[in-house]
């Protein structure tokens, strides 16, 4: 682009000289801010009335005006930009055209704090640019000026039309649509309605087949990309109908068939759907209010599944949506849908809400393969038109595919306000529409966009999730020092919906707060990808005392009425707020509850199981229940969002939510002086911090964690101070260690002398869940599991000590079946540093094997190696992923098989090749020595086409190494469903051999445990239950002063482990033993 012009601001700010940008970001993006006829008008109308003088144009071969045309408008070609004043563009520019003292306007989406695009603001801050984004330029209605909604519901329907002809090929109907090509291949607009409209002539003429028919097109919202889709969807012969009146279509339908099979249907239906026809009061005496629904979603239940769904052919999904809303169609939905005869043929998601409002259209697809078909009977993805399942289009660039009128439109607008932006050389001199446009000028952001830092700093805050212990388990939020709300008193959460930043509303809500002395922690948002759709935030508002919370609560509620919140008003509602309760932050109210307490630090998964345990007490649980047991125990929940705790403890008597900065060391203290146990179930770098209070204030303590270097240093301290610092108390590290000494001190009881001890111990998809090539699933981040694959292990077999090196770990797995459970075809891989059990335990001089092992199914482990091999799981920054001009997943996977220097051109597989895919890749692989065995190609090569690895989508801009691509495919592909159940195998088996001469015995323990599945749908996971539980036992045995040794120890000795044991079984959490001779 050259460098930049060594001209001052004064020179290049409003010099009159504009340059047109080269989009780069999407090679389907073929679309110019101004046409070259634009361009003419602006030079031709003289520097002295269009203010421009000069425009100069980046030269690019796809866009969709060439190049020459530019030129013959008058405009100069080049790369280079220095000598413009205003440089303007569709979307976002590479950091390195960026170039200092400009003005710039393209759609940054920046102005929500959108985190991917912090980087570019950043750099525009740096450079003392001056930004204007176009969908903040809004006229005198509200409704922004410039945007490509209609062409986007165009070319969306165009291309899904295109597509329902295959389909319906496939399921065995020839139809008119079949002739329909996708909106790209047509030279104009005009070109492609007039190609609809020759569908529609065909379809007057000659009719459909009436075993598809029906044919009812149902199309949500009415806004723009609506509006966009229907003027296509006119153009065939129709009939629109209100919602209430699909039932009657469909039964007149259905009567229809039985006496004319071969009748011809000579038209479709249509029905435009709004939020009142998704969704009704859960009170059934109260009406749909839209204002109401938007202020109170919880108070409505999703109904567009039983009134809508079953009589829809297409879903033309057009409307916004917020998580806070109930979805339009879930998973779970559909499946019901179509067990009971549904016609859905596919979705058309025109917004491209991926994981959206559409529960399963949870990828997005491309122009140049805009469809994926969707098989709900066992939730699998398919690229193909034929099988079961319905087909999804969830293309995010349409407006490209008409790029000649959408630029047309565009410019049109854009042109007007060209000559303001090419001549300004202070922000006072524009008019106040393009004002409030500009996010950013001389370096600074605009009063208007103030509030971007303070919301990128909470957001960051959310961001961090940390992993658990040896069982790979997302506990909890790491607390951190965030925005003082944690420092104060009182805090409620407030709930606020609308406009909040394109009528800059939120502005105006943080500076209430904090003009009042208060803090505010942002503890969630969602907003609004478009001016006409609401936005929506948490946030967690803290004062020092009531009388300033109690303002700041009514200021806010002013703010809300005077912009609509006050739903008895006629004016449209910008601002809806909601106030939760007010909390006292501080500890005053737990120091009045009767009875002993525990405090459980963290608002994870497995936090509820450990709550309902001790609050239930003695109740679930017989054992223990005798004359020297508790009182009613009463559960605190302390976690840095109040929020979370609150969610944990719903529906728990004898249990209270508290916010928490276990960082504040002072409110730690004060929260941990008033109560007799302290269970931490936070990230283990926490432990040492939270055992230090506890020993200094005599408090007894828990943890789920492995015991490392800091907390064994605090072992003398606690038994100083009488502490009882209990941990390794979950499922693994935890159970596992109580039944094996169990066993073993059992053994050694009976003289017996142990021979071999073997562990295996997983956390696993349920067998029915296990409906992927891999047979795993994650409920929390995969690096964690991932990572683990790598990790080097020793263990000790037949008297030989034998190291695994982490890079061949997966190699050394191997076969397992328990005989006790037959079905199960498993595999077991060497689990780290096996060998210090044999200390722990107090075997290592007289077992011959000690192995401790993880458990997955069979063929769970030559796969991940393959794909290891292949270059996966490398965490190095890839040079591919660097660039800001995206690879795709396809290119990045030809990439990794093109390793070694081998030629490209000989080896670049052709994933679009007829039925010769499967086979080349397995080749490539197998050539490349990733693996020995077809078989096994074949399984990873299902397993790569599984996670979409292959697909022609870009990789996202925060993958930058082959690692974090594969984690965030997983994440995205090989999480549960809803309803689907984990599933915790362990299972020990001790070798006894006796002097006497009696025969050896094997001694086999093993628990198998399942997620369970609640009334309102709701799923408390396997691991979470068997980690939970057992913390919460070890804390009632301190309650109870059954636990007399102290220091920093684990449940090794009898006094723990019997009673341990037998109360997990009394709260049904079974173990199986037997022993063979």
């Amino acid at each position: 682009m050259g460098s930049a012009a060594t001209e001052s601001n004064d020179t290049l700010l409003g010099n009159g000289v504009v340059g047109i940008l080269a989009e780069t970001c999407n090679m389907w993006e073929r679309r110019a801010p101004l046409t070259p006829s634009h361009c003419a008008r602006l030079l031709l109308g003289g520097g002295n009335r269009t203010r421009v003088n000069r425009i100069i144009v980046q030269p690019s071969t796809k866009r969709i005006h060439h190049d020459a045309q530019y030129e013959d408008s008058g405009c100069k070609i080049s790369e280079d930009l220095s000598e413009c004043g205003l440089i303007i563009g569709i979307k976002q520019p590479k950091l390195e055209m960026i170039l200092p003292d400009r003005a710039y306007t393209f759609f940054s989406h920046t102005h929500k704090a959108q985190k991917e695009n912090m980087p570019l603001l950043d750099k525009i801050l740096e450079e003392r640019v001056s930004l204007f984004d176009y969908e903040l330029i809004v006229g005198d209605d509200g409704k922004r000026s410039l945007a490509f909604g209609k062409f986007a519901g165009r070319a969306g329907l165009i291309d899904f039309l295109h597509g329902l002809g295959q389909r319906y090929l496939s399921l065995g109907y020839s139809t008119p649509f079949l002739s329909l090509g996708q909106s790209h291949m047509y030279p104009s607009l005009a070109a492609a309605k007039a190609a609809v409209i020759a569908v529609g002539e065909e379809i007057a003429t000659f009719g459909l087949p009436s075993g598809i028919c029906p044919i009812v097109f149902v199309f949500t919202g009415v806004g723009n990309v609506s509006q966009g889709a229907q003027e296509i969807f006119k153009l065939l012969p129709h009939t629109f109908v209100d919602a209430e009146k699909l039932p009657e279509i469909s039964a007149a339908w259905n009567l229809s068939k039985q006496s004319q099979s071969t009748k011809r249907v000579f038209q479709l239906y249509g029905c435009v759907v709004t939020s009142r026809d998704m969704v009704s009061h859960k009170d059934p005496t109260r009406h749909f209010d839209k204002a109401d629904y938007y202020a109170h979603p919880e108070h409505y239940a999703p109904v567009f599944h039983e009134r809508i769904a079953p009589y829809a052919s297409v879903i033309v999904n057009c409307m916004y949506w917020e998580r806070r809303f109930p979805r339009l169609l879930s998973i779970s939905q559909l499946q019901q849908l179509m067990k009971s005869g549904c016609l859905l043929v596919g979705i058309c998601d025109i917004t491209c809400d991926i994981g959206g409002s559409i529960e399963f259209v949870d990828k997005s697809t491309s122009i140049e393969k805009p469809f994926f078909r969707y098989d709900p009977s066992n939730n699998s993805y398919h690229d193909d038109m034929e099988g079961n399942g319905v087909i999804c289009l969830a293309v995010d660039i349409l407006p490209t595919e008409f790029s000649k009128e959408a630029s047309q439109h565009f410019g049109n607008i854009l042109s007007k306000f060209v000559a303001s932006l090419a001549s300004m050389k202070q922000l006072v001199e524009l008019p106040s529409y393009l004002r409030r446009a500009c996010i950013a000028h001389d370096g600074r952001l605009t009063s208007l966009y103030e509030y971007i830092p303070r919301m990128r700093k909470t957001m960051m805050d959310l961001s961090k999730l940390l992993l658990f212990g040896g069982c790979q388990l997302v506990i909890d939020l790491a607390p951190a020092k965030a925005n003082p709300s944690p420092d104060k008193k009182y805090s409620t959460l407030v709930s606020l919906s609308g406009h909040l930043f394109d009528k800059f509303l939120i502005n105006e809500a943080l500076d209430i707060i904090e003009a009042a002395g208060g803090s505010f922690q942002l503890v969630r948002c969602e907003v609004g990808q478009s001016i006409d759709d609401t936005s929506y935030s948490e946030l967690e508002v803290g004062a020092d005392d009531t009388a300033t919370l109690d303002k700041i609560i009514d200021s806010l509620t002013s703010l809300a009425n005077a912009h609509g919140g006050n739903h008895n008003a006629r004016k449209e509602t910008e601002l809806s707020l909601k106030i939760g309760k007010v909390n006292e932050c501080g500890t005053g109210d737990i120091v009045d509850k009767e009875g002993p307490k525990v405090l459980i630090l963290g608002a994870g998964r497995v936090c509820r199981p450990a709550a309902q345990f001790l609050a239930s007490y003695p109740n679930i649980c017989s054992y223990g229940a005798d004359d020297n047991s508790t009182d009613q125990i009463h559960v605190i929940v302390a976690s840095l969002y109040q929020k979370d705790a609150e969610e944990i403890v719903e529906g728990i008597k004898n249990a209270t939510a508290t916010q928490l900065d276990v960082a504040d060391i002072g409110s730690l203290s004060d929260l941990v002086s008033q109560v007799e146990v302290v269970v931490s179930l936070l990230p283990a770098s926490f432990h040492a911090a939270i055992a230090r209070v506890c020993i200094e204030l005599k408090k007894h303590m828990v943890t789920a964690s492995y015991v490392d270097e800091s907390m064994s240093n605090l072992s003398q301290a606690a038994k100083g101070a009488g502490v009882t610092i209990l941990s390794e108390m979950g499922l693994d590290p935890g159970i596992d260690h109580m039944m094996s000494v169990k066993m073993i001190d059992e053994a050694h009881a009976r003289n017996g002398k142990v021979k071999a001890f073997t562990s295996f111990c997983g956390g696993l998809p349920s067998p029915a869940a296990a409906n992927n090539p891999l047979a795993y699933k994650f409920s929390w981040n995969p690096a964690g599991a991932v990572h683990s694959g790598k990790n080097p292990a020793v263990y000790k077999f037949l008297g030989e000590t034998i190291h695994v090196d982490g890079s061949s770990l997966y190699e050394s797995a191997k076969r397992l079946r328990l005989p006790g459970l037959p079905a199960f075809a498993l595999e077991h891989l060497p689990n780290r540093n096996s060998l210090i059990y044999g200390d722990l335990y107090g075997i290592s001089e007289e077992a011959s094997t000690i192995y401790r092992a993880t458990l997955r199914y069979e063929g769970f482990s030559e796969i991940m190696a393959t794909l290891s091999k292949i270059g996966f799981f490398d965490a190095a920054n890839h040079p591919l992923l660097q660039d800001t001009n995206r690879p795709t997943y396809k290119g990045f996977l030809d990439e990794l098989l093109n390793a070694n220097n081998i030629s490209t051109t000989t080896t670049n597989i052709n994933i679009e090749a007829s039925g010769g895919y499967d086979d080349e890749l397995i080749a490539r692989i197998l050539s490349l020595g990733h693996c020995k065995e077809k078989d096994i190609a074949v399984k990873t090569v299902k397993t790569i086409k599984f996670l979409g690895l292959h697909e022609e989508i870009q990789i996202p801009k925060d993958c930058s190494s082959a690692f974090n691509v594969i984690c965030q495919r997983m994440e995205q592909r090989m999480a549960y469903g809803h309803n689907e159940q984990d599933m915790v195998l362990l299972h020990h088996e001790v070798e006894v051999e006796y002097p006497d001469g009696r025969p050896t015995e094997k001694h086999q323990a093993t628990l198998l445990e399942f997620g369970k599945v609640e009334n309102g749908g709701s799923t408390t996971t396997a691991m979470a239950l068997t980690v939970g539980v057992p913390a919460a036992i070890g804390a009632l045995l301190l309650l109870e002063n059954k636990v007399q040794t102290k220091g920093v120890i684990r449940p090794l000795e009898p006094e723990i482990y019997i009673p341990a044991l037998e109360m997990l079984e009394s709260s049904g959490i079974k173990l199986a033993e037997r022993v063979e001779i």
